[in-house]
């Protein structure tokens, strides 16, 4: 039986087999047929020796012949059984080869499927741009300098930019805060809303002239949650000129008035307590205003009484401080890791150096006024934007009169550098605050930022270490202020407080 299940199980073999040899295996014994007659060659050659038919008989005896009695029955059972499992046998055989079949072909598909990922980059996923709102009016246009930037490589940033009186917002604890603003299509002012996920403010969010009080967009962009250079508790804190001085009377008494040189100035709740004062001339600051507004030099106690009904009809606060006989102005500026200094001088000799024309040109950034710069930005948790202004006053000493915030103009030669920086500087910070990186992206402004661009040797350097030395008037002057700057951010408030 092995040996015929071998040889049946050989395709080819049965394969050659002539047409129809198997058919008489398969054929079943008609009933009666005699069981003398011969057998087939086929049955005789299939005919298995090791079959016990003789051993059916009743035991061994005379009747026991040669020939076997009931061959042709198991004969015809024994050939229905080989062709059936001949049949079984190639169904086997032919699953395997489909199923052989079906395995190679799905690891061929496979294989092929993993070379093309492997060729082919993935597709890139689309990100939601960043939203950047900067407060600022239309002279400059801060979507140019944003255009082409991304945070961290992947995020763009979208720039909506409008001034404080062209926007309006609504916050809310869960979903944050929401700016509705008003832009012109067409000849057509429509409404545009949006969340903003950063804000860079460059203009000031209070002043006593009226309309000009947005401390309430403030509270509401803080309340949102809404990150932003500089910090919107900063701006707030910015809304009040002596709130600030008074933070400069905390490094004045800290530093000592021999690194702090700190002008002196007098508070007054309001006009009832302005009687006298100490000395004359001085200079009358009423509330808070900007671009020189609110401010008188006073010359003698009569003068003195004559403002003092002013700001009563005011209904506001009011400083009084020394008149300083000032050389130059001094203003030295900080924009994230970048300084610069510049001085001022009055052409026309009106004590306000923006009025009439002044002499505008850079000098060179001392200790000193790294060390001013570096101790007011300190203030109301840090301020990545700030500028110190000073006067050099005719007896060789220097006070400090005023600190700006992120609302300062830019001026000088270096407005288009500077405002890289501002842009350099905001992308930092929103992949920080947003994305939580913290490593600096590359800038496209060159240069060390922690020294000041070299000067020519025409360009006269001033020395506050020699207070006693005035400075050479330059042969050249770098630009010219006139007396009434137009507005905008940049020359707004270029004048002395």
């Amino acid at each position: 039986m092995n040996y015929l299940r071998r040889r049946l199980s050989d395709s080819s073999f049965v394969a050659n087999l002539p047409n129809g040899y198997m058919m008489d295996l398969q054929r079943p014994t008609p009933p009666g047929s005699s069981t003398s007659s011969p057998a087939s060659p086929a049955t005789e050659r299939r005919q298995p020796p090791s079959i016990p038919i003789p051993a059916q008989g009743s035991g061994p005896g005379p009747a026991a012949g040669p020939a076997p009695g009931p061959a042709p029955a198991p004969t015809s059972g024994a050939g229905s059984f080989l062709s059936s499992f001949s049949s079984v046998v190639k169904s086997a055989q032919m699953a395997q080869n489909v199923a052989a079949a079906a395995h190679a072909k799905a690891a061929a598909a496979a294989a092929e499927g993993a070379s093309t990922g492997s060729s082919q980059p993935p597709k890139p996923v689309v990100r939601k741009p960043k939203i950047l709102l900067v407060i600022d009016d239309q002279h400059t246009d801060w979507a140019k300098y944003f255009r082409g930037k991304k945070l961290n490589g992947e995020y763009e940033i979208r720039v909506e930019q409008a001034e404080f009186s062209e926007i309006n917002l609504a916050s809310y604890v869960n979903t944050g805060c929401m700016v509705d603003m008003q832009v012109n299509k067409g000849g057509t002012r429509v409404v545009r809303s949006f969340k903003p996920d950063f804000v860079l403010i460059r203009q000031h969010a209070y002043s006593m002239v009226p309309g000009e009080d947005f401390r309430n967009l403030v509270i509401g962009l803080h309340f949102g949650a809404v990150a932003s250079i500089n910090s919107l508790f900063s701006i707030y804190n910015f809304c009040s000129k002596p709130w600030v001085f008074s933070q400069m009377i905390k490094l004045y008494h800290s530093l000592g008035p021999e690194k702090f040189p700190l002008n002196e100035q007098t508070f007054y709740a309001n006009h009832s307590q302005m009687v006298t004062s100490p000395s004359y001339p001085v200079v009358v600051k009423m509330g808070h205003a900007h671009a020189g507004m609110g401010k008188i030099k006073v010359e003698n106690q009569q003068d003195f009484q004559d403002i003092t009904s002013v700001v009563a009809l005011a209904g506001t606060y009011a400083t009084t401080e020394p008149f300083v006989q000032s050389k130059y102005d001094i203003r030295i500026q900080k924009i994230g890791n970048n300084y610069k200094a510049y001085m001022r001088t009055s052409i026309s000799g009106n004590w306000k150096a923006n009025t009439g024309s002044a002499m505008l040109e850079q000098i060179a950034m001392t200790d000193r006024y790294r060390m001013w710069v570096d101790s007011c930005s300190e203030m109301f948790g840090g301020l990545d934007i700030c500028a110190v202004k000073a006067v050099h006053g005719k007896d060789g000493n220097d006070y400090i009169i005023e600190v700006m915030d992120s609302s300062m103009p830019l001026i000088g030669e270096h407005v288009e550098e500077d405002k890289q920086l501002i842009t350099e500087l905001v992308i930092n910070k929103m992949a920080q605050v947003l994305l939580g990186v913290s490593t600096p992206q590359p800038s496209s402004v060159k240069g060390d930022s922690a020294q000041p661009p070299p000067l020519p040797p025409s360009r006269p350097r001033v020395h506050p270490s020699e207070p006693d030395r005035p400075p050479p008037l330059p042969a050249r002057p770098s630009s010219l202020v006139p007396s009434l700057p137009p507005p905008g951010p940049d020359l707004r408030n270029s004048h002395r407080s």
